[in-house]
């Protein structure tokens, strides 16, 4: 096969620093973890390199292991059919850790020393905003399946991206939204946040405030509010403040480590009790109830509790879970789909370029995710059609992926809910327009 794992795990500085001055270097090593024959030290000499900057460790590691298998399960159907611009597709990943310092590291390791066109990540808001960085002057295009801080959407108006950044899951804007939305549907008037203190979080509370209040609700703690260190180990205080002023729900915006040990620290203290819990995408996993843990009736803390999640309609989803099926015994987990799209995404803009380099890539990624053309939801029957000259719109399996001028999609989100045993299930389906 040709694909390269590849660890980011140990000495982080050492690494970050050894792999800046090498960029600073006239020329590269070449990539000795490398299966592939090609030459890394450039890009375009033989086949497409893209790179996958995911979380199967640190504090996003329940989700990230559900999604990491999309991309080589993509590189492998798009090798099975020709490859792109007739040579193999090379797939290099890392593991992001959830830190923004591995992200670095991380990513100047694959644009620098691998030199990949495209990269599939960062998953965390706060590792993409590090790992675009990286890209952007190195003309790397950086394809986020789960990054949805509306901070990208700003910098992006701003031309600060110069087009090599883009996502397959639309930003918290539409998130909180949704999530002010099924408040509101319950009934609530007056809720409190807590957040995680990062792109992700900041980011989701500022947009929840906005659209929880024009629909007539009051967030209790809008002038205070509470945003946790993400390296926290205790979460006590932030746990009493947030309960404070007697909110009917608390809308939770956390990653699934840190989250457990607050939610656990609030359900110790008695703050839980007639309090609906609202979650969000960064801790939907089976392993989270688990996480918080059992109440003294053998219930788990947590059970009640509903939340949102980017959901996928994509007109590819169905074949995509019966590939999945047949290759892993199982279905994709979350963001599975849009991590498909993002690497679907980067292969086909790289076909319609004729050209295996982020500049390529950047110049044909909007072009190929949006009308006109004709509509494909197989990725090889859209190379094919690339090769023979004609446009395609790709249709995804998370959604039609139509990326717009700022790099985002519009997608729609599943309602999820805990019960008393700890299963979680999904309930129903939320629009933000």
């Amino acid at each position: 096969m040709p694909r390269v794992y590849t660890a980011v795990s140990l000495g982080i500085t050492a690494l970050a620093a050894g792999f800046v001055l090498a960029a600073c270097g006239s020329q590269t090593s070449p990539n000795n973890n490398s299966t592939s024959s090609t030459n890394s030290t450039t890009t375009s000499d033989k086949g497409l390199k893209i790179g996958s900057l995911l979380p199967t460790t640190g504090d996003l590691a329940s989700v990230g292991q559900q999604m990491v298998g999309a991309v080589p399960l993509l590189v492998d159907t798009v090798n099975a059919c020709g490859g792109i611009n007739g040579e193999k597709v090379t797939l290099i990943e890392v593991d992001s850790q959830t830190d923004p310092k591995a992200g670095t590291a991380g990513m100047t390791k694959l644009a620098n020393l691998d030199k990949v066109g495209g990269v599939v990540g960062a998953f965390a808001s706060s590792v993409s905003s590090a790992a675009v960085s990286i890209a952007v002057p190195n003309k790397v295009m950086l394809v986020s399946p789960g990054s949805t801080s509306p901070v990208f959407t700003e910098k992006a108006k701003k031309g600060d991206y110069k087009g090599f950044w883009a996502r397959t899951a639309p930003p918290d804007t539409y998130q909180a939204l949704a999530l002010a939305q099924l408040a509101k549907k319950k009934g609530f008037t007056k809720v409190s946040t807590v957040v995680i203190n990062n792109d992700y979080g900041v980011g989701f509370e500022k947009a929840f405030v906005k659209a929880f209040e024009k629909l007539g609700g009051t967030v209790v703690n809008k002038n205070k509010p509470v945003r946790y260190d993400p390296k926290a180990q205790t979460f006590d205080t932030e746990a009493v403040s947030t309960f404070a002023g007697q909110p009917q729900a608390v809308i939770a915006v956390l990653y699934a480590e840190t989250g457990s040990l607050f939610l656990k620290a609030a359900y110790q203290q008695g703050l839980t009790k007639d309090v609906q819990i609202m979650l969000t995408d960064g801790v939907k996993s089976d392993s989270f109830p688990g996480q918080v843990g059992k109440a003294g009736d053998g219930k788990y803390i947590i059970s009640g509790a509903v939340g949102t999640v980017p959901g996928s309609d994509g007109k590819a989803l169905e074949a995509l879970n019966k590939l999945w099926k047949e290759k892993k015994g199982s279905s994709p987990g979350e963001y599975a789909p849009q991590a498909w799209d993002a690497a679907a995404l980067l292969t086909l803009a790289a076909q319609a370029a004729k050209d295996n380099t982020g500049v390529g890539i950047s110049s044909k990624i909007k072009e190929v995710a949006n009308a006109p053309g004709e509509e494909v939801t197989d990725v090889c029957q859209g190379l094919k059609l690339l090769k023979e000259g004609k446009n395609i719109n790709y249709q995804g399996a998370s959604g039609n992926v139509d990326i717009d001028a700022n790099g985002d999609v519009i997608g729609v989100y599943d309602v999820w809910t805990v019960g008393d045993d700890g299963k979680i299930k999904v309930i129903d389906k939320v629009s933000p327009q």
